[in-house]
């Protein structure tokens, strides 16, 4: 399954949460739980996630939901100096993939509009 996290500096906890499928609350326990997991919180104390934060979600929620981690053993895994590599090509598209995707759209819209000019 791949996440395509928009290019965004910031993002709300609902749009987090919406990206990976999960509940918000769920998202606040990760952040007691997890260390590296701390977005920044606005004056108004709404927390805004970077992407590092969001790329760091999607490891969790990877590590406790599809490979069968515990808290304690993900948080280990997440500790270890090779969790930069445990973020597979599997759970973000690539740059290149999202233009492929993109392409594909706009092809498929041409399409549409010119078999169909006065469809609206």
């Amino acid at each position: 399954m791949k996440v395509e996290i928009p290019d965004k500096l910031y993002f709300k906890i609902g749009e987090v949460a919406s990206l990976l499928d999960v509940k918000t609350h769920v998202l606040r326990y990760w952040e007691t739980e997890f260390k590296t997991l701390q977005p920044v919180k606005s004056r108004s104390n709404q927390r805004l996630y970077r992407r590092k934060d969001v790329e760091t979600a999607l490891l969790i929620k990877d590590l406790l939901y599809r490979q069968g981690f515990t808290i304690a053993g993900a948080r280990k895994k997440l500790q270890s100096k090779d969790s930069a590599e445990l973020l597979t090509a599997s759970q973000i598209a690539s740059p290149q993939e999202l233009l492929k995707d993109l392409k594909a759209d706009l092809l498929r819209l041409r399409s549409q509009l010119t078999t169909d000019p006065d469809k609206e």
